[in-house]
């Protein structure tokens, strides 16, 4: 069984986690063990499907978190104490699973925890970036310029987010709207004029032949195909959720033509910021690219970052690291590192890269954004085209039968 922990050490300092043990009698024993003093120990419990769903409906969305971080930095730059700039916050917000979140928060604050420390706590709302961001600033006391960092860098994503979404919102009306006529004309119309086709003799297209064979398959055998689906797609789902799964998607994704260039891009973007911004606030660069690693989004990228980090302990100079790994970096990126490593201004050069790529993000955002419309249109419209086709050719070839 997993076990959620509070205690302090004999020192007297704070500790929060998890521990696993076959017994809570065996969990004190171990935590005892370790010289802690047990303040709770409680079972975490285990999440079902229905949490899942109720969770994503709860979930704090990244509009969300964007307005929370500009109004908590916006607070803090005004001198405002954490702990009521947190309260307020928390009064304010309207999303209720940050109302919580911020509440429980505020709550670790007053006992004693660092921001740090009760955010790390809350995982499903703000991200290993977001914590490790804070947990940097505390070390090195700018607190007001991470936190607009924070806001700036969420924002940026949002903006992405909005235009692939309102880019994409018509043709995806256009394609439920294309399903349903689709379902009506193959569950409706063509099973009534099928039989006068055969009575004539008249032969039927291979495009009707495969609509009216899907319409029989679904009369009949609905439920099964329902059952597969739903199988199907819960084991996906759970393979996905396996380290083995998530390499994979992710290899797909990147050799996806057009959208492979967009996510090296932005990898490499996130890379470069987040290195830059914890260096700034006095992380070691291993341990830098280390966090980055696992905020980048992507699992392959955390597996490089992870190989790079532990070549820059074994003393090897990060831009000969990422030469070595062009496939996920260009040379563009190893260059300039390698420039900022001779004259002592590693994080001024990967600032540089990160304003490179961002801008190279935003260019081709801006341009698949324009191009998936009419991409799709067309799509759709030869989809139309055939399945009236299917309807029409066979009324025209009985009508040359008389």
């Amino acid at each position: 069984m997993k076990l959620n922990y509070k205690a302090r050490t004999k020192e007297g300092e704070l500790q929060v986690g998890s521990i696993e043990a076959a017994s809570r009698e065996a969990a004190m024993n171990m935590l005892s063990g370790h010289d802690l003093f047990i303040l709770s120990l409680t079972e975490e419990k285990k999440s079902h499907w229905y949490d899942q769903i109720l969770g994503f409906l709860n979930r704090v969305k990244q509009k969300d978190m964007m307005v929370f971080t500009q109004q908590f930095a916006t607070l803090l730059d005004a001198q405002v104490p954490l702990g009521e700039a947190l309260r307020t916050l928390q009064k304010q917000t309207r999303n209720v699973t940050l109302k919580e979140t911020l509440f429980e928060v505020s709550s670790d604050i007053d006992a004693g925890l660092s921001l740090s420390q009760s955010l790390e706590k809350y995982s499903d709302v703000f991200s290993p970036f977001y914590v490790n961001m804070v947990r940097s600033a505390e070390v090195t006391g700018r607190m007001e310029q991470t936190m607009t960092f924070l806001a700036d860098y969420i924002e940026k994503e949002v903006d992405i987010t909005s235009k692939v979404y309102n880019a994409l919102l018509y043709p995806a009306i256009m394609v439920v709207l294309f399903i349903i006529v689709a379902a009506i004309m193959a569950t409706v119309v063509l099973p009534q004029i099928e039989p006068i086709f055969t009575q004539a003799g008249v032969p039927i297209p291979l495009f009707t032949q495969i609509i009216i064979s899907s319409s029989n398959l679904l009369e009949n055998w609905w439920y099964v195909i329902i059952i597969a689906i739903v199988a199907l797609a819960g084991f996906i789902a759970d393979y996905m959720r396996t380290d083995e799964g998530k390499v994979v998607i992710d290899e797909i994704i990147l050799r996806i033509p057009v959208v492979n260039s967009l996510l090296k891009r932005m990898y490499v973007s996130r890379f470069a910021e987040s290195v830059s911004i914890l260096t700034k606030g006095g992380i070691p660069i291993a341990q830098s690219l280390e966090i980055s690693g696992q905020t980048i989004g992507s699992v392959i990228y955390r597996d490089a970052l992870h190989r790079i980090a532990e070549d820059v302990r074994r003393g090897e100079l990060l831009s000969q690291s990422l030469a070595k790994n062009e496939e996920y970096f260009p040379p563009l990126v190893s260059q300039m590192v390698a420039v900022g490593e001779s004259t002592g201004r590693l994080d001024d050069l990967l600032e540089k890269i990160a304003s490179f790529y961002t801008r190279e993000v935003d260019g081709v955002v801006a341009n698949l954004v324009e191009l998936i419309q009419p991409a799709l249109m067309v799509v759709i419209g030869l989809l139309v085209a055939a399945l009236f086709a299917s309807i029409l050719v066979p009324i025209y070839n009985l009508l040359h039968t008389f």
